[in-house]
């Protein structure tokens, strides 16, 4: 019994036609995966490559500044004539000055100390 069985389970030879559409399906498959890996690649290889030339996406904190050794951080911040500083507020490179013109109104200026240079003076008003 177990003889007949073992027979049928055995693959019989298939009709060329169908051997030679199995050989083009095959090489089109190869062919497909290699075109995939080839683009994987690539992908791969400008990822690489962008993240190499990228910016750094972080400015340069005030501690990143260059200063010889031994020396203070020194530089001139000018202020209107007549100006009283009121108070002042340091974040990373930045620093903020409150200060009160002649004129009795008050303005906050804000400089960036890595870049040497004013980036903003914003008045303060009542409504």
């Amino acid at each position: 019994m177990a003889r007949p069985a073992a027979e049928e389970d055995q693959e019989k030879p298939l009709d060329p036609q169908v051997e030679k559409m199995r050989g083009k399906l095959v090489r089109f498959m190869a062919i497909n995966l290699g075109l995939l890996l080839l683009a994987l690649m690539v992908v791969i290889a400008a990822i690489v490559y962008k993240a190499r030339k990228a910016p750094p996406a972080n400015p340069p904190l005030a501690g990143d500044i260059q200063v010889p050794a031994g020396e203070p951080l020194s530089g001139d911040i000018v202020l209107p004539v007549g100006a009283k500083v009121v108070s002042q507020s340091l974040s990373g490179n930045r620093i903020s000055i409150d200060a009160e013109l002649t004129d009795g109104s008050r303005t906050i200026f804000v400089y960036d100390i890595a870049e040497r240079r004013l980036i903003g003076r914003f008045a303060i008003r009542n409504k």
